[in-house]
């Protein structure tokens, strides 16, 4: 082992905690449902970008819980930003991935926890409390669903099965447009919810061939590219911890086709 690697008592330790405060997150998550009114939400960048009760309530919890357990470690929150640490660890948290979907009553939101060494993610953590599912990446370790084994299937094509698209109202209507037809054109169907690390999460267990988004912050998508990679898959994202960008993920061959597509920009169309 060199001395880049993380070694493996810190990585079993985070990755319990991480799995832990995934699951009591969504509950507290989900706890605010029953109280409707308690749910006060604004507006950040636009309509679709909002903000809870319910999302700062657990990011909060989110981050008491690391901050006593790995005082050391730098901490990235989609609400409350990022605060830097010494040891070499970070964890990119997102409380409700799917804020809107969550406040309209929708079952698709998720909480995403992810742990980066060096700025390489390493443990993938999603709970969908709703669904009482909780998907489980280290690496190294394999991805599971709920202790299950996932392993993505490497023969499907982007015609095999329905492809997540996240496309919200950041990204470029020509973009979106173009990147919507040629998939079409090619014979693939588009499927979307309102959490990227979900449809992450789908990938990863072959509910869904393949992934792409023009505009996914980095709390959306790190938990994801774990459990993806973990199951044998592909998952590139072009943003950074401060700036959203696109990210691809499939199998091999579903990968390079999104990839691809998402390249044309409308060309020849």
């Amino acid at each position: 082992m060199n001395d880049q690697q993380p070694h493996s008592i810190d990585m079993t330790a985070r990755s319990a905690l991480a799995e832990r405060i995934a699951r009591e997150a969504g509950g507290k998550a989900r706890s605010f449902l029953a109280h409707p009114d308690k749910l006060g939400w604004t507006e950040k960048a636009s309509s679709q970008d909002i903000v809870s009760a319910a999302d700062e309530a657990t990011e909060a919890f989110l981050r008491e819980m690391i901050r006593q357990h790995f005082p050391d470690d730098g901490i990235v929150g989609e609400e409350e930003g990022s605060t830097t640490g010494s040891s070499g660890f970070d964890w990119i948290i997102d409380p409700i991935d799917g804020t809107m979907a969550f406040l309209v009553g929708q079952p698709n939101w998720t909480v995403s926890v992810a742990v980066l060494h060096n700025g390489e993610p390493v443990i993938g953590v999603v709970a969908a409390p709703m669904f009482d599912e909780i998907y489980v990446a280290r690496s190294g370790g394999g991805a599971t669903l709920n202790g299950r084994p996932l392993a993505i299937n490497p023969d499907w094509t982007i015609r095999s099965t329905t492809v997540g698209f996240g496309g919200t109202e950041r990204a470029d209507p020509r973009q979106v447009g173009a990147f919507v037809t040629r998939l079409y054109q090619e014979g693939g169907v588009i499927f979307r919810v309102g959490s990227g690390a979900l449809m992450l999460a789908y990938v990863a267990a072959n509910r869904l061939a393949g992934y792409y988004d023009p505009t996914l912050f980095c709390w959306d998508c790190m938990a994801g590219m774990v459990l993806i990679s973990e199951a044998g898959g592909l998952a590139e994202f072009a943003g950074s911890l401060t700036e959203p960008g696109e990210i691809w993920a499939g199998n091999r061959n579903v990968f390079e086709d999104l990839k691809r597509i998402s390249a044309m920009r409308g060309e020849g169309m």
